[in-house]
């Protein structure tokens, strides 16, 4: 049986959903917007309800009275069809030089260029989307933010854009920085703008932090939204850990090695019991922000590690080859997935391999 931490903040979504429930759900579904005041003209929303109450909700505290936007309105964009650049990486065998990595180093992907690298990822993207739609009739996908959203582009092109089942799709982000959605700064903006804004994702399944709250509030409430999912079973739930286990987690790295908001060095990485936590001071801006922990992040069914660029080479030669840390554990070594780990690394990144 799921438990929830108890605060203000649960304690206020408790009431809502128990007050009306019907209410509580078709209010949270829509949240992806509906918090923001502005997201440019793009994001200008007029009043609706949503038509059934079957939507996975992104939990925040019911008013008196919740006003849903309508689904936001994206041109699909559709390109010439891509050649199959990068079709056959060079692959190689990385074994485990670090404790935290004996498990399940992964197999690892080097590619001629970047470009070859989005190419193979999003073939990889689109088979494991049709391998969960048909097991599962759902396939959560979790973003970060940096350069991944540059690295999914082929996913709008041909022929992923009309092959793939957008409609199973449900997004959630590994962290955010607690700014408001049309923030330059905003992970939710840089995925809109690149790329949920190409592609027919329904809205109500696109699950943004609610960005009126502080960071501790943000977090607790993202926190209940997951264990809402879990219990309704949209999203999946390890066995091993009983923490949510999403179907794809696409992660980036910094040059520093941290991965999500877990930065080197810092007491977030150890968080052994909280699905989502805050952190208000990050060593790089913004401070504020939400992030999953550990726990989550490994109990991934998938999880691709996607670094691109020779600033980064130090940090994945620590994680993958012979280089060292002089302090301690990378992050990105203390990624160790229960499912399968996929390192798509470019040229430069692998280049002190």
């Amino acid at each position: 049986m799921l438990t929830v931490q108890h605060s203000p903040v649960v304690d206020q979504l408790v009431v809502a959903y128990k007050s009306n429930p019907r209410i509580y759900i078709e209010g949270c579904a829509m949240r992806m917007a509906s918090s923001s005041s502005t997201l440019a003209a793009n994001l200008r929303t007029s009043i609706t309800r949503l038509p059934s109450i079957h939507r996975s909700p992104s939990c925040i505290p019911a008013r008196s009275q919740l006003f849903i936007p309508k689904p936001l309105a994206c041109s699909l964009i559709r390109p010439r069809r891509v050649s199959g650049i990068g079709a056959n990486p060079k692959k190689f065998d990385c074994r485990a030089k670090f404790s935290m990595a004996e498990k399940r180093q992964g197999k690892v992907d080097v590619f001629d260029s970047e470009e070859s690298l989005s190419v193979s990822l999003a073939k990889y993207t689109a088979d494991l989307s049709e391998k969960f739609a048909k097991e599962r009739g759902a396939f959560t996908v979790v973003l970060s933010g940096g350069s991944l959203i540059n690295s999914l582009r082929k996913l709008v092109e041909a022929p992923y854009i009309d092959s793939v089942d957008w409609s199973k799709w449900h997004i959630f982000w590994v962290d955010e920085r607690v700014v408001p959605k049309d923030h330059e700064d905003s992970n939710y903006k840089l995925a809109y703008d690149g790329f949920l804004c190409k592609v027919p994702i329904t809205t109500g399944n696109v699950y943004a932090i609610n960005d009126a709250l502080s960071a501790e509030a943000a977090a607790d409430d993202y926190e209940t939204c997951l264990k809402h999912l879990v219990k309704i079973k949209t999203v999946d739930l390890s066995e091993a850990s009983g923490f949510p286990k999403f179907d794809l987690m696409l992660l980036g790295m910094g040059p520093d090695g941290h991965v999500a908001s877990l930065f080197p060095g810092h007491p977030l990485v150890h968080e052994s019991k909280q699905w989502v936590t805050s952190i208000k001071d990050s060593p790089k801006p913004p401070p504020e922000r939400i992030t999953f922990t550990f726990p989550v992040i490994n109990s991934s069914a998938n999880i691709a590690l996607v670094v691109a660029g020779a600033g980064k080479a130090h940090a994945v030669n620590v994680a993958l080859g012979s280089g060292q840390n002089s302090d301690s554990l990378l992050p990105v070594q203390m990624v160790s997935p229960e499912g399968e780990l996929t390192w798509f690394l470019d040229s430069g990144a692998a280049s002190k391999l």
